[in-house]
This record gives structure tokens, sequence and C-alpha cells, in this order.
């Protein structure tokens, strides 16, 4: 049986050194989908707009920075402690979120307890999602 745990969240948008704006967020974690955090950002538009990374990211950029690519997550500075930093980018362009780490934390583990560190490969059930990528009945 798969396990969830949801987060909603209010994110703050960096537009400008010192100026945010709230947006609401809901953070999810699936046990089908162990490698994944999910985070939906509420805006005025129709749809959320969908981002997910790897969980193992979040965790690591709890304490320091981490990622390289679209996905980049760091505990905020001196002058900024208890945030955590998220910056997404995108060909679409760039944006800055932050959101006390006091907040991501107790969630994040929460993750790890639906499935501990290094056992993700073992709620995943490859057979069934090979089954459905290949359009095969299950």
């Amino acid at each position: 049986m798969d396990s969830l745990t949801e987060l909603d969240c209010t994110l703050q948008l960096v537009v400008a050194p010192g100026r945010t704006i709230p947006v609401s967020a809901r953070l999810s974690y699936c046990s089908n989908d162990p490698f994944a955090v999910h985070v939906a950002f509420h805006t005025h538009a129709q749809a959320p707009v969908r981002w997910a990374f790897a969980r193992d990211l979040l965790a690591q950029g709890m304490t320091r920075p981490s990622g390289q690519g679209d996905v980049r997550i760091w505990p905020g500075r001196a002058e900024e402690p208890g945030l955590l930093c998220l910056a997404l980018s995108s060909p679409g362009g760039y944006v800055l979120f932050t959101a006390p780490a006091a907040v991501v934390r107790p969630w994040l583990m929460r993750t790890y307890h639906l499935v501990p560190a290094g056992h993700e490969q073992a709620t995943l059930d490859l057979d069934r999602e090979l089954s459905q990528l290949l359009g095969e009945v299950a």
C-alpha cells in the first residue's frame, strides 16, 4: 500500500533583495515514487505549477549547497538564519524561493519514516512500472 505525506506551506518568492511575495505550495512525497519530492505552486494560474526533484537533494540542501542543474537548494546565509533557499530554472526563466527550515525539516523527516534512506529501491515495483510503460495490463 502506498503511503503519502504532504505539507501545505507558504514559500516566499524573492523578487528583489529584501522583497518577497508569498506563494502557497504543497510538498508531497509518496512511497510509490520513493526518490522524488513533488512541489505544486499555487499561483493565479488555472492549474498549479509542478516541479519534482530528488528527496536526497532536499535533504542535502538543508545543511549545505546542493544541486547543479535546474534545482538548487541551500541553507540561508548567516543573515538569513532558519531559511531554506530553493532556486528553480527552466528555459522559461529563473525563480528563487525561501522557506522556513523549521517547517520543511519535520516534513522531510516524515518522508524518511515512510521510506528510510537506502530502502527506496525496495519499494519500487519495476514489473508493474514496466508494464504500464509498455501499455500492458498488469
